[in-house]
């Protein structure tokens, strides 16, 4: 189906359900579109004047057309009931349990997506708006506490396993963001002063991507999809699916960086 509507390549579990949603959606607007296209021709042919040389204020008297708004209404409710609420249920009242999940939080500025990972530990360190610095400390993280210890933070880069659920904490420092990833099928607005949970698990590792595509210097991308700023254009980042190997060797060695800057930085003090 995403060949068939121009959509990017499926790379998680979820995807195939959303395009299959979108597919119906098309087939219904084609429909009305070639149907109500026909109609109009006939309607230019039947009523044209030659035919009509005289007006008739009493016009049709069929109720056809009554039958087909029917007949499309009861789609589109279909449509709605049988396939949208559903698949929206399981998105937003289905989410996995955290024990079972890469837990992360991404904070969006202009123009950046701040990824703030708990460590090995699983705890997030507590965060501080009045320790804010773009350059060193994006998130505001609070050093001193000793969860913050082994809490990595990254720029533009956005790290995780296949085969296991995501679970992202979205959040902005200034105005509304959207998280965009098109091969997982994730939009989310990201809202100042909430912290919006979204999910997904990637099926497809980077490395699969760039092969089936034929690209070696593939790599999926994290969008901005609102308007939000003169430098829009430039709100991108990149996310990385590894395999858990992978994944773990990644985290224990940004783990590992953290120690070490914050033990440098103690003893610069």
């Amino acid at each position: 189906m995403e060949r068939f509507l121009g959509l990017p390549e499926q790379a998680s579990a979820h995807a195939a359900d959303i395009d299959h949603m979108m597919g119906l959606i098309h087939w219904l607007m084609l429909l009305l579109f070639v149907g109500w296209g026909i109609y109009f021709v006939f309607v230019i042919f039947r009523f044209r004047a030659s035919r009509n040389p005289k007006a008739d204020y009493v016009g049709t008297r069929t109720h056809a057309s009554s039958y087909v708004e029917g007949a499309v209404a009861l789609a589109e409710a279909v449509l709605l009931i049988g396939f949208s609420m559903p698949l929206w249920a399981e998105r937003v009242n289905e989410f996995p349990s955290e024990q079972d999940s890469v837990v992360l939080r991404v904070v969006a500025e202009q123009f950046a997506w701040n990824v703030h990972y708990p460590g090995p530990d699983g705890v997030f360190g507590r965060t501080d708006p009045k320790l804010l610095d773009l350059t060193t400390n994006p998130v505001g993280l609070d050093r001193t506490d000793p969860y913050a210890a082994d809490d990595i933070t990254t720029l533009n880069q956005l790290h995780l396993p296949v085969d296991k659920p995501a679970l992202i904490y979205l959040s902005s420092k200034d105005v509304i963001h959207s998280f965009n990833l098109v091969e997982m099928r994730v939009k989310q607005d990201a809202i100042p002063g909430l912290s919006i949970p979204v999910w997904f698990t990637p099926t497809v590792t980077t490395a699969e991507m760039a092969q089936r595509q034929g690209k070696p210097d593939f790599g999926y991308e994290i969008a901005c999809a609102q308007l939000c700023g003169l430098g829009h254009y430039r709100m991108v980042g990149f996310m990385t699916i590894h395999t858990q190997e992978e994944f773990d060797a990644w985290l224990a060695a940004e783990a590992e960086k953290a120690r070490q800057t914050e033990t440098d930085a103690f003893w610069d003090q």
